[in-house]
């Protein structure tokens, strides 16, 4: 007898070795149609998984993020079997799940194009309406090495022939293509309804430049229509706000060949930069921060000590001079703690928190490089904490609650916090890394905030926090983090001076609220569409005449507001009011001032905001009152992420 134990705690017996599709169907025909796969002892495996010993077992379906996996992962076999097909002489080689989708990488004479794609998918659909069945077979690995290699499929071989020779290895059939696969996979190709192709990119074999450049398609897959168009909504949703496209139409910045991965920022974006760098000034000088500036070459020596220089070196852009070698910074925390070892410490001194908005250079592959999200020169919203192991709590929780203030600030309110604890390779005693987590964790209970654990995502040298707040689509993005480092104080001979008169190391608290400039940057104007708040929009309003008789008040009425602190753009082309409305409109300006004889007589202004919106006539005192309100309240709303 064979006995299974279900989710809910209900077991059934069976007189011998049952499959997973043969439970299901014993407890019902709708389980049996649904069923993609079965979760057996905690491992996923196929419905054709043969039970022969007493198990706990769950159905997975459609609904369940494993069934998902499971579909993704079959539907990149749909895609390589489809290729085959139209494309005999190509060869497949990986073809993982992806976060929404999958991809696989193939090996063809010429490039696929757009009309490729859309054959390819045709013939994917034709594919998985013929229901054909998925099914297992195991090879040792010497055989299944010959198998691909007459079926001249190279990278195949190559694949198996990494895995030891004592090992078998599994192979999926559906209908004339067969491909190497661990599992597990949907029963049937008919299981597969709701994909889509997305696009096709380079890819190097095995990740190395210096292998062949293979094409790698792209597509996602969902469980149901709905969750496909949803996905395809949010992605239509997400090109319209892509911030280069965005950074073009608002003449924000560039990207320039002459210098890769560094932005080029143009007056309105450097606007918006220093809006986000003074506010952050402002918070470093509210919460006890010393602002400091640390040197952006510094002697190879100093990251010998710290350990760059052997672990990270290939990341550095190196420089050298009168025979010395030196880097240009990849990050802050070396350079702070020489500025706090200059002159003695105290325990009275601590905590000590220093900032800088410190320039960071880093030697990204030019193949990750995107937009301003991912640079090789970026800055920093950077601080180091120097405190006793006692005042770790305190701080984690004084700095959770202003990074909240200052993610609110900026529209961002749902927040997610993880927790990342010890790795299997780390440094310290189980006591200190207890008292560590222990603290981070106290720290985000007593800011009211639920978090999940990490297991073993810390740094060798401590557990850390990471801050990760999610925009309008929905689409998580880890800014914010604060990790504790006893290991570089160590290892650069950081010291105070004790209650007790003799020497201790201090912790050094890794902080980052926003993290790099230009990628925070980036998302503010995904997340608003361009249609930035008005305390941050390079220009918060343009001034308009509708004829020339009016153009001496609209000089005024500029004049009085730049004169108030507002960025104003005053506009007295001989255009046609509706053209220069509707043009400084599509600039997502937050307020329009348009002005006729009747407001240039009345010592009024007809105020329109953005989306359109008729605000009426009203005073300029009135309208000062009502920007410089929106302005402190630092408001983002909802019209505001969508309209544009």
């Amino acid at each position: 007898m064979v006995q299974i134990t279900l989710p809910d705690g209900s077991q059934r017996e069976y007189p011998g070795p049952v499959t997973v599709a043969e439970v299901a169907a014993s407890i019902g025909s709708g389980l049996a149609k649904a069923a993609l796969a079965g979760k057996v002892n905690g491992t996923v495996v196929d419905t054709s998984y043969l039970i022969d010993a007493d198990s706990a077992l769950s159905i997975i379906t459609g609904k369940d993020a494993d069934g998902l996996e499971v579909i993704r992962h079959s539907t990149a076999h749909l895609l390589a079997y489809a290729v085959k097909e139209l494309f005999p002489e190509a060869q497949v080689t990986i073809g993982p799940v992806i976060e929404h989708g999958f991809f696989y990488d193939f090996s063809y004479k010429r490039p696929f194009t757009p009309e490729d794609l859309a054959a390819i998918e045709k013939k994917m659909v034709a594919l998985a309406s013929l229901d054909e069945p998925v099914v297992r077979r195991v090879l040792p690995r010497d055989e299944a090495v010959a198998y691909f290699k007459v079926l001249g499929e190279h990278y195949k071989a190559e694949i198996i022939e990494s895995i030891p020779a004592d090992q078998e290895v599994s192979l999926y059939r559906e209908g004339k293509f067969e491909d190497l696969c661990r599992g597990p996979h949907v029963p049937s190709t008919g299981k597969l309804k709701h994909f889509k192709l997305m696009k096709v990119a380079g890819a190097y074999w095995r990740g190395d430049h210096k292998n062949e450049m293979l094409q790698r398609v792209y597509g996602t897959a969902w469980a149901t229509k709905d969750e496909l168009q949803q996905h395809l909504t949010m992605l239509e949703e997400a090109e319209k706000r892509d911030h280069r496209k965005l950074g073009r139409e608002l003449d924000l910045f560039h990207i320039d060949e002459h210098s890769p991965g560094t932005v080029f920022w143009h007056p309105k974006g450097w606007t918006l930069w220093q809006g986000v760098e003074q506010y952050m000034r402002k918070v470093y000088q509210d919460n006890g921060y010393q602002e400091v500036k640390g040197p952006q070459i510094i002697d190879k020596s100093l990251w010998e000590k710290t350990g760059h220089w052997d672990k990270y070196r290939e990341n550095m852009f190196i420089t050298e001079s009168e025979k010395r070698d030196y880097a240009l910074k990849p990050m802050n925390c070396p350079g702070h703690i020489l500025i706090y070892k200059h002159g003695i410490k105290s325990y009275r001194d601590l905590p000590l928190r220093f900032g800088e908005f410190g320039a960071c250079h880093r030697n990204e592959p030019s193949g990750g490089l995107h937009g301003i999200m991912r640079v090789r020169a970026f800055t920093q919203d950077d601080g180091h904490i120097f405190c006793t192991e006692d005042q770790i709590q305190s701080e984690v929780v004084a700095f959770t609650t202003l990074l909240q203030k200052v993610y609110k600030d900026f529209g961002f309110t749902n927040i997610i916090y993880k927790l990342s604890t010890r790795p299997e390779k780390r440094i310290g005693t189980e006591e200190s890394w207890d008292r560590a987590e222990n603290a981070l964790a106290e720290g985000l209970r007593a800011s009211g905030c639920d978090f999940e654990y990490l297991p073993g995502e810390g740094a060798f040298y401590g557990p850390k926090i990471e801050y990760t707040l999610k925009d309008a689509l929905g689409r998580p993005w880890q800014c914010g983090t604060i990790q504790v480092d006893p290991n570089l104080p160590e290892r650069l001979d950081a010291e105070f001076v004790g209650e007790d008169g003799s020497r201790h190391r201090p912790i050094m608290l890794h902080r980052a609220i926003v993290g790099s400039l230009e990628r925070f940057i980036g998302i503010l104007i995904e997340e608003s569409a361009g249609a930035l708040p008005t305390w941050l929009a390079p220009v918060q309003l343009a001034v308009l005449n509708i004829t020339d008789a009016q153009a001496e008040y609209c000089e005024n009425v500029a004049k009085t507001l730049r004169n108030q602190g507002l960025r104003v753009n005053l506009d007295l082309r001989n255009e046609k009011i509706t053209y220069k409305i509707r043009e400084h409109s599509m600039q997502k300006l937050p307020y329009l001032l348009v002005i006729g004889d009747k407001e240039a007589g009345a010592g009024s202004v007809a105020v329109r905001a953005r989306g359109g919106k008729d605000l009426g006539v009203m005073t300029l005192e009135a309208f000062s009152a009502m920007v410089h309100s929106d302005i402190a309240s630092k408001s983002l709303v909802e019209s505001e992420r969508t309209d544009g």
